[in-house]
């Protein structure tokens, strides 16, 4: 007796088949998983619009589940059900369509535009099993393109409202693309009247023939970005001069496309560049015309700006001397750090006495003044001292003392001979009063003489 088995009446599949079998196993589980990594929405769809399969991404975009959606009217997830219908019929007409816009609404009434690519897909003997269906998102690009558009509107807005610079667009062969009202104003020129005109014709030719105008754009293409000052020509031929920064244009690629040039007028600028420079120079020549040793000092004593002056009384060029420490000159330095201490304490010093010594040992005697200098906001920046040589002042103050002293001993010289003198007067004069009265006495005698001789004397009287 033959034994029963679930087999029994079959005949046994060959290992061709099998291998078959799972060949095709395998490709349809390769083409699942090609269509569920996608994020777009994919479906199918019957000849009579009944939806046959969908992949993850369409079951999130409509909310409803695999099941619910199988076997359901492919319209029925539209905002305009009727031209969904109209879509996939003409797949069936034509074969495919590209880019058919349809709104999906989700079963919670939130709605998603998409573009939908749909062609037929057929079995192996060619017939048409149905319709397979891509829908894009569209929803990002449109908000993207959105941005684009006002991003786009924004910088228009900011390119025609600015009036202060010039913002000119050129291809790569220099051609004027784009031109603002600052441009307008500055050149003169109207876009109607410049725009496809080489750019040349706002550079002045000795710029253009010197290889200047060649060479900011060469920099510009190479770097990316070049800028400078030059004249540049209005309409009615005037100049004046700008600043100019060229920066190259790329696509999205990467590619250079052409150049956008940024100028603006510096004429005020050069002006005040010009006094500037003026009242500098203005300065510096008193600074330089004065005899006395001028010195800016920093807050940590380092000389910052010398004259003329204190070179010839240091013996030490402008360049040895800037950025030195100030009492290094001296022959006391910590007189000399103390005075300019004094100055960043109390605002100024005056006839503060120091000595300067010259690099070859000559010495200065001076008497400094000195205050702070501030910027305009009344910040201190450093000390402003002048030195005035006394050495002379002290010479002639010696020669005075000395005069005077060789004066106060010829005068103790002359009341000592006039105290002689009255003494030799004296003395004279006594000698003179002794002479007389010798003779007096002398005298006296003589007369006593003769009476004794005219008158005879009693002897016993005597």
């Amino acid at each position: 007796m033959k034994k029963s088995g679930g087999n029994e009446g079959q005949r046994p599949m060959s290992p061709h088949v099998d291998r078959d079998v799972a060949e095709e196993r395998q490709a349809a589980q390769y083409a699942r998983t090609l269509i569920e990594a996608s994020l777009d929405p994919f479906v199918t769809i019957s000849a009579d619009g009944k939806i046959t399969d969908v992949n993850e991404a369409t079951i999130e975009v409509t909310g409803v589940s695999r099941e619910g959606l199988v076997g359901a009217d492919f319209s029925d997830y539209f905002t305009e059900p009727d031209k969904a219908r109209e879509g996939y019929r003409q797949v069936f007409e034509k074969g495919f369509v590209t880019d058919y816009p349809l709104t999906i609404r989700h079963k919670d009434g939130r709605l998603t535009d998409v573009l939908y690519n749909a062609s037929v897909y057929r079995d192996g003997a060619g017939n048409v099993l149905g319709v397979f269906a891509a829908a894009r998102d569209v929803m990002e690009t449109r908000r993207v393109m959105a941005e684009f558009r006002e991003t786009k509107n924004f910088l228009d807005n900011i390119l025609q409202s600015s009036t202060k610079y010039s913002i000119i667009g050129k291809d790569l062969d220099r051609k004027i693309l784009s031109w603002n009202e600052g441009a307008r104003l500055n050149y003169g020129y109207t876009a109607e009247e410049i725009l496809g005109k080489d750019s040349t014709i706002l550079h002045v030719p000795e710029d253009i023939s010197s290889g200047a105008v060649d060479r900011l754009m060469d920099t510009a293409f190479e770097k990316g970005l070049a800028e400078g000052e030059f004249q540049r020509i209005r309409k009615d031929g005037s100049l004046f001069p700008a600043s100019v920064v060229v920066t190259r244009r790329n696509d999205s690629s990467g590619k250079a496309i052409g150049y956008l040039l940024m100028s603006t007028d510096i004429t005020e600028k050069k002006r005040s560049e010009e006094k500037l420079r003026d009242a500098s120079q203005y300065a510096r020549s008193l600074i330089e015309a004065s005899l006395d040793p001028l010195v800016t000092i920093s807050a940590d004593g380092k000389i910052t700006d010398v004259n003329e002056a204190t070179v010839k009384v240091t013996g030490m060029s402008r360049d040895e001397l800037i950025g030195t420490d100030f009492s290094d000159y001296f022959t006391e330095p910590e007189n000399a750090r103390k005075g300019y201490e004094q100055v960043f304490s109390k605002g100024f010093v005056t006839d503060y006495p120091l000595t300067i010594r010259h690099k070859n040992g000559r010495l200065t005697d001076v008497l400094y003044n000195a205050s702070v200098y501030r910027d305009v906001n009344g910040n201190v920046l450093g000390v402003f001292a002048a030195a005035r040589d006394v050495t002379a002042q002290k010479e002639d103050e010696a020669k005075v003392a000395e005069q005077r002293a060789r004066e106060e001993q010829r005068a103790r010289e002359l009341e000592r001979l006039a105290e002689l003198e009255r003494f030799q007067k004296l003395t004279v004069g006594r000698e003179l009063k002794m002479i007389e009265l010798k003779k007096e006495i002398e005298e006296l005698n003589k007369e006593l003489a003769i009476l004794r001789k005219a008158v005879p004397v009693d002897k016993d009287v005597v």
